[in-house]
């Protein structure tokens, strides 16, 4: 972005998935976002996952707002050239190639992911945060507590765990 001369006060980076467009920055780039303006993106992955959706946020951009769009790794997507029936033609079946390529990357990296997740259990990984034990005399730390013998911070620093977990 910074070789396209973009300022650094104009960059949009989300680190939430692109399986959906509820993102913060890219929120807060559709308030700014005006006609006339050019939006850099690297990938056409980075606009979203979800054809459909990659679709409805492209007319938005470019018909609604009147954004001119420019994918950096995919120079047939670069709404300043080509404004023509042709142009418009040539960059709308691209962008719906790379759309559907996009979303089913999604799916494959979900059927991976669950694969890798059953095979780990599979092989009796345990998955998530370590179980925390819990004392020996933990019964009688909670006795204790419920009877008002000892405070819940009090409790806590015995079991040396946090309230959510003590409550659990």
């Amino acid at each position: 972005m910074k070789e396209k001369g973009v300022p650094t006060d104009h960059l949009f980076v989300d680190k939430k998935s692109g399986k959906d467009i509820d993102r913060p920055q890219y929120k807060k780039m559709l308030e700014i976002i005006r006609s006339g303006d050019l939006l850099y993106i690297h990938s056409i992955d980075r606009l979203g996952r979800n054809y459909e959706e990659i679709q409805r946020q492209w007319r938005i951009l470019t018909r609604e707002i009147g954004t001119d769009i420019c994918v950096i790794d995919m120079p047939l997507l670069d709404t300043r050239n080509g404004k023509d029936l042709m142009g418009t033609f040539i960059a709308d079946l691209v962008l719906q190639i790379l759309s559907f390529v996009a979303e089913s990357e999604r799916n494959n990296i979900r059927k991976r992911q669950a694969g890798g997740i059953a095979a780990a259990r599979a092989r009796g990984v345990h998955l998530g945060r370590p179980v925390k034990a819990v004392p020996e005399n933990f019964p009688e730390i909670v006795h204790a507590w419920e009877s008002g013998m000892l405070s819940l911070n009090e409790v806590i620093q015995a079991c040396q765990m946090g309230k959510t977990m003590f409550y659990r």
